[in-house]
């Protein structure tokens, strides 16, 4: 924009307005500046705190990640169970449990009692993908500046960084809100089918909330996440013998691989919607034409919406059958709903990129496929964001590792975020 300079010819009064105006205007620009520079000053207390609790929070992962606590691994999930549980009556928590049925395991609410008035929500889960053994097979180790385990940063990476936030409030001597929760689920990796009903109820009771699944490998935050739901295929066929009369029979394996290729196809990539078939079977020996056979898919949606559409779709498809006689079933069963991207988080992500700017650090935004207990928060019209555990990769994987070096930044967020909050 071309502004004009007053002149001579200006009359004397309009070109002491100016200079004021120019004046206040500069004036005006300082203070922003000053501002500015204040909001990028850290909190020294927690800053000093985080990077005080460096090698203790990685000594107590070490121990989480050392022990199998794959969701139905129920002495692995009572062990770092009470570890947490620990750990949190040690800062005076007021414990609770409760049995997450139908499926095995027992969660955690945990409340701290503050002086102020906000109630705020943390989240993580114990549970992990891995199978029995791996902590053994593969136990926790540093190489590179990262760390790798079983569970590592998905989510025992979340559960040390939000026991650590805590302790990092008690020792700066901050109680400025006026309930923090830590709800701690034993089956997310199932669906959350024993602790959905829970997460919401406890939701319901709080102002905001802050899931700690994974940080993003390049240091994000997640404010937008997809629903999941497995879709569940049944066929029905006759057996018969292979080689002396297979016409005889009818081939449900075969009317299965049918299905799986045209079912695939209702997923939707402009609706970001996906559709994977993962679990096939069609057991038996190999000389006899199998009656039965099954298959289960992912489904991802970013809509409620499209759960209802990919099912009608489905139940319609499979009427096409390729082989005659044989029966099939399709149904879908849902799972977490989808997270949207709302203003209520976008707030919340303005609140983040402050606090990390502190630091001098900057995060990322982004969407994710992955289904998680932050999506129930949501869909009872609590603001939540994601994504505050330590930054790693390799999720599901066994590779998967946390950034050694990622701990005192997101350890100074979470904590600094519970601190804003309760201010805000």
């Amino acid at each position: 924009m071309r502004h004009s300079t007053p002149t001579s010819s200006t009359p004397a009064h309009a070109r002491r307005w100016a200079r004021t105006a120019c004046h206040g205007i500069l004036f005006a620009c300082a203070l922003m500046l000053a501002g500015h520079a204040a909001a990028q000053k850290p909190h020294q207390g927690a800053l000093d705190a985080a990077t005080q609790s460096k090698d203790e929070a990685l000594k107590l992962l070490e121990r989480m990640v050392n022990i199998d606590s794959g969701s139905t691994t129920i002495e692995g999930l009572d062990k770092v169970r009470e570890i947490a549980v620990d750990e949190l009556r040690k800062l005076g928590a007021r414990i609770e449990t409760f049995p997450a049925e139908p499926h095995p395991g027992t969660n955690v609410v945990a409340t701290l009692t503050g002086q102020g008035k906000k109630k705020i929500l943390i989240l993580a889960h114990m549970d992990t993908v891995f199978k029995d053994g791996t902590a053994a097979a593969k136990p926790f180790y540093i190489k590179d500046g990262r760390a790798y385990g079983p569970g590592v940063m998905d989510d025992k990476g979340g559960v040390v960084a939000g026991l650590y936030a805590l302790k990092i409030l008690q020792q700066i001597g901050f109680k400025d809100y006026g309930q923090i929760t830590f709800l701690l689920d034993t089956n997310e990796e199932t669906g959350s089918v024993g602790t959905s009903a829970l997460i919401e109820r406890v939701a319901k009771q709080h102002d905001v909330a802050l899931n700690l699944e994974p940080g993003r490998p390049a240091d994000g935050l997640v404010v937008e996440r997809k629903g999941s739901a497995t879709a569940l295929l049944e066929v029905k066929g006759l057996a018969a013998h292979a080689g002396v009369a297979p016409e005889a029979g009818r081939n449900a394996a075969m009317e299965l691989a049918h299905q799986v290729l045209q079912l695939s196809k209702t997923a939707d990539a402009a609706k970001k919607t996906t559709v994977n078939f993962t679990v096939l079977t069609a057991n038996g020996p190999t000389n006899v034409i199998p009656a039965a056979a099954s298959a289960k898919a992912d489904v991802r949606v970013a809509t409620p919406e499209e759960f209802d559409r990919v099912e009608k779709d489905m139940v319609r498809i499979a009427q096409n059958k390729l082989i005659p006689e044989t029966e099939v079933r399709v149904r879908l069963s849902r799972g977490l709903p989808p997270m949207p991207r709302l203003p209520s988080s976008e707030k919340l992500v303005k609140m983040a990129e402050g606090i990390y700017a502190e630091i001098g650090k900057k995060l990322t935004i982004e969407s994710s496929g992955g289904a998680a207990d932050a999506s129930l928060v949501a869909g009872v019209g609590v603001p939540v964001l994601d994504g505050f555990g330590i930054v790693g990769g390799g999720i599901h994987t066994p590779e998967e590792y946390a950034e050694v070096e990622s701990v005192v930044p997101r350890l100074y967020l979470l904590s600094r975020m519970l601190m804003d909050l309760s201010a805000n």
